[in-house]
């Protein structure tokens, strides 16, 4: 890497754009009776509109011999019918008349090999490119939601939505494809071919189609209400699933095992019991079409039997109108029968929807990219207040910082540091007031951009299940070794990793739980150097750290922090003696501001603080002998 070469975070390859990008499918608007509609099947239909045609097409090759054998069985019954009536006997002409039938059917049902690889081709296709487009859709929608909206929504509800939601809406497009469009494909046809031979005979079919529709319309609502209900049920276990993960040290180191599992039993119980609602609905549902479908096609039998031996109709008949309103009893049955998975697609397209329409997102078209960040940083006469409270967590704040200064952040919990570090990273946005860095108002700039030039470290170690390697550079395209080991001595990693059996590449297990509170720490540190930022942010980055370890680290930050603008936000107060400014933060109000001497020397709020902190450490101490 080049001398002053920054590390560029890793940009998209072109091959990801191929994937396309659905936002739109689910805007809603609200329609002329103030109902929320977002026209998901229609956007997504027109989108596909020619492939849908294409392959429906290719459906009606595909599925002929269903409609063709029972025209071929009725020619062939009436042909020997005849035959054998006929005072002539079995003529030539009949056997050639049997193998024109015979011939045409054998052409008809080979087919169906070709043509049902080249529709399972394209429809493939089509299915694979929008459930792709659905799954990044949601991902492009949660990266650029804001922190403030994740803090709010359960990780576990998330996951369920992405992980179960979405396939159910590929399910649901499925379904349009392989049951709705062949089914009503289907009843066009068989009532088509019925309508030929005998207009009178198609009427009567036409019966079972109102039948089929009221019997839906009768169910409809109640299966509505259970998938919902049963979906809300799945959220919440999959919220408490994940939160006892998280929990599991805790509650071993407490004893609360059986706790746990009592209250993820109850969980259970109520998603069994949600299900079991579903399933009676689904049964009761399922056996009323069966009834339904078996008594019409009786009813039909009879019906055409009772032509027959009027003299309106032939035997051969009877066999193709009995095999006609079978199909279409059985396709408007298949119509009917999936209401269910219509009303499960349909509650979990609107699952979807509550992410893919929040409007708390985090904008960034069209904004300037800054070119390069000096890191002068000032709040003018900043107030800000968290969603949906009453009080301000800052009130009138100002101050300025200057490119290389090193500003110290202090205060009781709950006086507005991290707020401040948040506005500064641009994860909020002031109620009024701005924050400018460079003279420039933050929220003109594409913040994924200009946060390419600054890095974090944040109180809790943030680690993912990889290699060490590959937690210190995430995110990087290039970097050299050279500045890799750099940033290892600084952190005061290098001990600690040659006592490994991998040394940088051993993996570290999920959230680096195979490492000390201070090891993480000290690679999240390594991290936020290797970028070489220009504003640097420690979020009570030492917190985890012993004091063997704390003053080694402190040691290389003080080095690392030399022409670069740093924000530290402390616990430890002693460690913030030589920063250039300190700024004392009380209930969101900056009450006093100065050098560590200098505040001391007031005995005012700092000198509180710093008294207090005295205490509690000598207090620490005693307890450890």
């Amino acid at each position: 890497m080049k001398e002053n070469e920054k590390p560029k975070p890793a940009k998209a390859k072109r091959s990801d754009n191929l994937i396309p990008d659905y936002d739109y499918l689910f805007e809603e608007n609200v329609d002329a009776k103030g109902k929320v509609k977002s026209k998901f099947f229609s956007k997504i239909a027109k989108l596909n509109l020619w492939q849908i045609i294409y392959s429906t097409f290719i459906y009606i090759l595909q599925a002929s011999p269903t409609f063709v054998m029972p025209i071929i069985t009725a020619n062939i019954i009436d042909i020997t019918t005849t035959a054998v009536n006929s005072a002539s006997g079995v003529t030539d002409k009949v056997w050639t008349e049997l193998a024109v039938n015979a011939a045409i059917l054998a052409v008809v049902i080979i087919q169906n090999i070709p043509t049902t690889m080249w529709r399972w081709h394209i429809v493939s296709k089509m299915l694979r490119r929008t459930s792709a487009g659905i799954k990044t859709a949601v991902v492009r929608k949660l990266q650029s939601l804001s922190i403030t909206y994740h803090k709010d929504m359960e990780s576990g509800r998330i996951q369920s939505k992405f992980l179960k939601d979405t396939d159910t809406v590929d399910s649901l497009f499925n379904c349009f494809l392989f049951s709705i469009i062949p089914n009503v494909i289907g009843v066009i046809v068989a009532t088509g071919i019925s309508a030929y031979k005998n207009g009178f005979v198609a009427l009567f079919f036409l019966l079972i189609i109102p039948v089929n529709v009221g019997l839906t319309f009768l169910f409809r609502k109640t299966i509505r209400k259970r998938s919902r209900d049963y979906r809300l049920k799945t959220e919440d276990m999959s919220t408490r699933l994940s939160t006892m993960v998280n929990m599991m040290t805790v509650t071993k180191a407490h004893g609360l095992e059986q706790t746990e599992i009592s209250s993820v039993e109850q969980s259970i119980k109520s998603l069994e019991g949600s299900g079991l609602k579903m399933d009676k609905t689904l049964a009761s549902f399922g056996a009323s079409a069966w009834v339904v479908s078996v008594l019409l096609s009786a009813a039909c039998l009879v019906f055409c039997v009772i032509l027959a031996l009027n003299g309106y109709i032939t035997v051969g008949e009877v066999v193709l109108y009995q095999s006609m309103f079978t199909a279409i009893s059985g396709y408007v049955s298949g119509l009917v029968n999936i209401a269910p998975q219509l009303g499960s697609g349909f509650e979990a397209m609107r699952s979807i929807s509550e992410i893919m329409n929040v409007k708390d997102i985090e904008i960034n078209l069209g904004k300037a990219d800054p070119v390069t960040v000096q890191g002068n940083v000032e709040f003018e006469n900043v107030y800000y207040k968290y969603p949906n409270t009453d009080n301000y967590v800052v009130k009138n704040l100002n101050f300025s910082v200057k490119k290389g200064e090193c500003i110290a952040v202090v205060g009781a919990s709950g006086s507005g540091k991290s707020t401040i570090m948040n506005l500064i990273i641009g994860f909020l946005n002031p109620n009024s007031g701005r924050v400018t860095v460079d003279g420039k108002p933050l929220n003109e700039y594409n913040l994924s951009e200009y946060r390419h030039n600054i890095s974090v470290v944040p109180q809790n170690s943030i680690l993912f299940s990889g290699t060490i390697r590959e937690n210190i550079t995430y995110g990087l395209e290039k970097y050299s070794e050279e500045e890799l080991q750099k940033v290892i001595e600084t952190a005061n990693l290098t001990e600690f990793i040659k006592d490994l059996p991998n040394g940088l590449d051993t993996v570290i297990g999920e959230h680096g739980d195979k490492l000390s509170g201070g090891q993480k720490q000290r690679i999240t540190i390594a991290r936020a150097l290797i970028r070489d930022p220009a504003i640097l942010i420690l979020d009570e980055a030492t917190s985890a750290l012993d004091n063997i370890s704390e003053y080694h680290v402190q040691k290389a930050i003080a080095g690392s922090i030399k022409g670069r603008t740093t924000f530290i936000v402390a616990h430890r107060l002693s460690t913030i003696r030589n920063a250039d400014r300190i700024l004392v933060m009380e209930k969101g109000e900056l009450v006093e501001t100065g050098t560590f001497d200098e505040l001391l020397a007031k005995k005012g709020k700092f000198y509180e603080l710093k008294t207090l902190n005295d205490l509690n450490l000598k207090a620490a101490e005693t307890a450890l002998g």
